[in-house]
């Protein structure tokens, strides 16, 4: 598959990780020309440091892992991030609301986040999928949509579960060709990473993205 690396965000989200691990992301990733790294807030200036100059964006996280933070917590946030030079912001629903049927709190959750950083940032919806019934990763991926979001997405990695070629599938069928799908948690080879773009992943979230990469290469062979 051709430049399976701009598909990748090279993802490091471990409560551990150290600056040390950071910077070989970031150093790998301005390397094999991923199209993100994903990292914590914390590390957003640094990052932003180490790739002055390249293409490689920066996603962070919102609301992460848990996504009951409020509102006004994930839109200053987001603000933050935005000002400190993110590219993408992966933010996670409230999935309690979601699962309490409170629709209107997780629609205007999302829009309050779309709407704080529109024009400035890409906003990603993590739905959080294996918590979810089909009929609630449905809803929640109309949601997301409805409220202008730019991806929908499987997972944290944090969770019960990553990422699924069904729940892939069903995330596309939802949002239509419009809108992206990011596959993430569980993507560690380029079969793997493959699948879920066959599957309607336009994104890809994973720690293996040199192993995915590499793959490719050999693939290609």
């Amino acid at each position: 598959m051709e430049n399976i690396a701009q598909y990748i965000d090279h993802t490091i989200l471990n409560a551990d990780a150290t600056d040390a691990d950071v910077q070989r992301i970031c150093l790998e990733a301005k390397e094999y020309q991923f199209k993100t790294v994903c990292i914590q807030p914390f590390w957003v200036n640094y990052a932003k440091d180490l790739l002055a100059g390249t293409d490689v964006g920066i996603t962070t996280v919102i609301g992460f892992p848990l996504g009951a933070n409020t509102t006004e917590i994930k839109v200053a946030e987001a603000e933050l991030a935005v000002a400190q030079g993110v590219s993408d912001v992966d933010m996670v629903i409230n999935i309690g609301a979601l699962k309490s049927e409170d629709y209107t709190s997780v629609a205007n959750d999302i829009q309050a986040v779309v709407d704080a950083v529109a024009g400035r940032a890409i906003v990603k919806v993590i739905i959080e999928t294996s918590l979810l019934s089909k009929n609630e990763k449905i809803r929640a991926s109309e949601i997301a949509k409805q409220a202008g979001a730019d991806f929908v997405k499987t997972s944290t990695g944090f969770s019960t579960g990553g990422a699924t070629l069904d729940d892939v599938r069903l995330m596309r069928a939802t949002v239509g060709p419009e809108m992206g799908v990011k596959a993430s948690g569980g993507v560690r080879s380029y079969e793997d990473a493959v699948a879920m773009i066959e599957a309607g992943a336009t994104r890809i979230g994973a720690s293996s993205g040199i192993s995915i990469v590499e793959g490719a290469a050999k693939a290609e062979e």
